[in-house]
This record gives structure tokens, C-alpha cells and sequence, in this order.
């Protein structure tokens, strides 16, 4: 456990005797004052596969998860080691395939991706960075060991709610942050923005101009995309808002088109630009990518940065962090079998009841079996869809994550949790202190998505 259980770990120390001193009715009042910023600010997101793609509250859980400053050091170390190893992949595989060659990661298994494009063949954008927003998802399983469960490279989200959770919890519990020294998190927005400014074309004349570019007000995060432009003092457009012209892109303003030098996309790869990718794609700019790769416009994150946040690439990561840095993974890997590989194959459907499947290329906790909650009826008909695609598939064990305190129904009760710490990338490398943490909060459950019935909490790193 994180916090409780066996006994009270020494970062919840300071939350403890405080904790127990609060009645229920309290803080079902604090809850519900919780619930009514979140409603008032409207930070939902909306759950696809129900009927209208309904808009929820995301649930918030008001007890804080709380990481000591000398785990805090150990995590950062890990996880700025895997970034740049990430990055530095990237390099390699859209220019001599250095790693390819070394026989270290299959030729297939990248040249045939879906997220491998061509189109970034020979390109290097500014600075080298192909994925200057990451998120890492890690779980907790023992007293100092941490996995990572997920890498992500492609849009990573989330982010405002860490930012709104803490600015909840220091609006209902100001007695908490004054007694503490807990890190803070409100200078993500400004360091988000000077990460976009440093990697603007190298011909970028006076300020950069940034923007964010979202599929619309239907996108489940659509929230998060107003809310980081309106915190950077971004644009917050869309494809139709854009154009090409005079080799530069513009955007609508009713003073005249306007010049953008970056553009922080919320929308996938194959939707960025029809004359390049999806020609039925409405969502992007015509000419968007020529005008990337003649360095007239930096796109983050990097088109073709989502080939190393697959999930058949992380079964790969160790090998890569290793091969690029020179040395041992300083954050673990959950074990992983590879569908595609007759041998995992076999394993994988011999014991589905035990194992967790994902899809390859899945997020949000949709598309997946968690064969120890699952039924003999979903076993059978994942077995059929596992038997019909087996490379669109890797499975894990079931790992026994950490548990936190939480707030429920019936009390304070350990909830299972993990962590995305969010990394900004452009001339160096910069952590959050913290980040997202996710709460499953039925009892028992592993699933933290918020998609699937997850919440989230407040993390607090606390200073030396």
C-alpha cells in the first residue's frame, strides 16, 4: 500500500492524525464542495460507446496520494532516463535504423507499424525532440518498486486535471498546503509554453506564435485543450481556422490571417493534413506537412512520434534504454508477451483467465480483457478476437498495484492507483513534481480509466 493498511508509511505521516481527526460528514461537505467547483468550471469528459457520448463529472477524490521527496528523486531519474532514450529512438528509426541493424528491435515490428510514417523519413525537427509532451504511466507494486505500465508520446492528456485537483484541494483544505511543503504544480502552463517557444522554426521572427489545435468541442478532452490555451495565452483553433499560404501557415483572425510558428495538435497523425495523410480528414490543414518539413512550422508532439508508445514497441524499451544510454533501466518494465510470437501466443490463450490483454495500438482502457474480473463468456469471445488478430495484442500479468486511502461511500478505504507524471521536452528535460494520479474507486478494481469508472486525486511530492 501506499498509505495504509499494515501501517501508516512515513510520507502519510503528516496526513494521518489529521485524517482521523475529520468526521465523515465533513468530508462528504468538503466532497461535495469539490464537486460543485468541478461542475461550476465544467470539467468533464465524455465517454464514448454510450448513447449520445455522454459528458460526466470526472470523479474526484479528496485524500491526496503523497510521495516522499527521496522517491520522488528515484522516479525522476527513471523517468528522464526514458525519455530521452524514447526520443533518441525516434531519431534513429526515421534516419539510419541504427537499432534495427543491431538486431535489437525487429525490422517488421517498426516498418510495418501503423504509426510508423514515411512522410518523417530523413526528418529531424527542431532540436531533435519528437515528443516534447510525455506522459508515463507508472504503478507502485512493492516499498521501492515502481513499473511502468504505459509510455505516452502521442497527446498525452490529462494535464488540467492535475492542475485543477490542486487548486481544489488548496481552495477546501488552505490548513493542509500551510503546514506542508508540498511541490507545487500551478507553473506547468508557463513552462508548457517556453518548452513550444524554444522549439519554433529557426526562422521565427520575435515571439512565436502558439496555438493548440483541437478536433472541436465534441473531443472527450476538449476541456483540457481550451483550458491550456487559455492558461498559455495560446491560440485555440481548428483545421478550419488554418490555412497555407506564401509558405507559411496562417490562421482566421478578424483582423486578417495571422502567422503561427507552433502548433501543439490534440488531434491523431493521420488527420493532420488530407494532401498527406486521410484525404477525408476535415480536421487537419492541406499542405500542413510540407510546410513541417521544410521547417517553416514545428507540430507537437512530432507526427510519428506514437511508434514508440506502442505497446508491442514497450515490450522493446529495455533493450532501447539500454542501447541508447548505455545503461540499465532505471524504472522496470511489466513482463510482456507478444501475440504476434507463436510461442507468447500459445501462453496467452492457455491462461487469458490470469493475464490482462490490451490492444496494440488501445488507450483508454477500452478494447481490453482483464481476465481475472472477466467472465467465461467475455474470455470465450476475447479468445475468438485474439485467434482472429493475434498481433493487434500483448498481454501482462496482473500486477498487485499499490492502494491508497481514499474517500468512499463507507469511509476512508484503500483504492487501487497509478501515476502519469507529465514531461515537457525541448532544450532539456523537465519534470512535473507529481503529476496525475488515477484511482480505481470500486472496491477490488485495477481499471483506473476514467472512461471505465477510475477517478482522480491530488499528488503531493513533498520537499526536503
Amino acid at each position: 500500500m501506499d498509505g495504509y493498511g499494515e501501517g501508516i508509511r512515513a510520507p502519510y505521516a503528516i496526513l494521518g492524525p489529521w485524517l482521523a481527526d475529520q468526521s465523515t460528514g465533513a468530508l462528504k461537505r468538503k466532497q461535495q464542495e469539490a464537486d460543485s467547483i468541478f461542475r461550476r468550471l465544467g470539467i468533464t469528459f465524455s465517454v464514448y460507446g454510450t448513447e449520445n457520448a455522454l459528458e460526466r463529472l470526472i470523479p474526484f477524490d479528496l485524500v491526496p496520494r503523497i510521495i516522499s521527496a527521496a522517491e520522488w528523486r528515484q522516479l525522476e531519474r527513471g523517468i528522464e532516463q526514458r525519455v530521452r532514450a524514447l526520443n533518441a529512438f525516434l531519431f534513429d528509426i526515421y534516419h539510419r535504423q541504427e537499432i534495427v541493424r543491431a538486431g535489437r528491435v525487429p525490422a517488421d515490428l517498426v516498418n510495418c507499424n501503423a504509426a510508423f510514417l514515411p512522410a518523417m523519413i530523413g526528418f529531424a525537427p527542431p532540436k531533435n525532440v519528437y515528443s516534447h509532451i510525455v506522459g508515463v504511466d507508472i504503478v507502485r507494486v512493492g516499498e521501492d518498486e515502481f513499473y511502468v505500465l504505459e509510455d505516452n508520446l502521442r497527446t498525452p492528456s490529462g494535464v488540467s486535471y492535475m492542475l485543477e485537483n490542486r487548486e481544489a484541494m488548496m481552495h477546501i483544505f488552505p490548513e493542509l498546503f500551510a503546514r506542508h511543503r508540498i511541490a507545487p504544480v500551478n507553473d506547468y502552463p508557463e513552462i508548457l509554453r517556453q518548452t513550444l517557444e524554444a522549439v519554433a522554426p529557426a526562422g521565427c521572427q520575435g515571439d512565436p506564435c502558439l496555438a493548440v489545435l483541437t478536433p472541436g468541442i465534441h473531443n472527450s478532452a476538449y476541456f483540457e485543450h481550451s483550458f491550456l490555451a487559455d492558461q498559455m495565452g495560446a491560440e485555440l483553433v481548428e483545421g478550419q481556422d488554418l490555412f497555407v499560404a506564401d509558405g507559411q501557415l496562417f490562421m482566421r483572425t478578424t483582423q486578417g490571417r495571422q502567422q503561427v510558428d507552433v502548433i501543439y495538435r490534440r488531434i491523431d497523425d493521420t488527420f493532420l493534413d488530407p494532401l498527406t495523410f486521410r484525404p477525408d480528414s476535415l480536421l487537419g490543414v492541406s499542405g500542413l506537412i510540407d510546410l513541417y518539413r521544410a521547417g517553416r512550422v514545428t507540430i507537437v508532439n512530432a507526427p510519428g512520434a506514437g511508434l514508440a508508445d506502442d505497446k508491442a514497441i514497450y515490450s522493446y524499451v529495455p533493450d532501447i534504454v539500454e542501447f541508447y544510454t548505455g545503461q540499465k533501466p532505471i524504472l522496470k518494465n511489466v513482463p510482456t508477451w507478444r501475440c504476434s510470437e507463436a510461442e507468447d501466443l500459445a501462453y496467452v490463450r492457455d491462461h487469458l483467465a490470469e493475464l490482462v490483454v490490451k490492444e496494440v495500438h488501445g488507450s483508454g482502457g477500452y478494447g481490453m480483457l482483464v481476465g481475472p474480473t472477466a467472465s467465461k463468456a467475455e474470455i470465450a469471445a476475447f479468445s475468438k478476437k485474439l485467434e482472429a488478430d493475434p498481433g493487434n495484442y500483448i498481454a501482462q500479468p496482473t500486477l498487485a498495484l499499490s492502494t491508497c486511502p481514499a474517500f468512499t461511500k463507507s469511509g476512508v478505504a484503500p483504492r487501487h492507483v497509478d501515476l502519469r507524471p507529465y514531461v515537457l521536452v525541448s532544450d532539456r528535460i523537465r519534470i512535473t513534481p507529481g503529476g496525475l494520479t488515477r484511482v480505481a474507486l470500486k472496491k477490488g478494481s485495477l481499471v483506473v480509466n476514467s472512461s471505465q469508472g477510475g477517478g482522480t486525486k491530488d499528488t503531493w511530492i513533498l520537499q526536503d
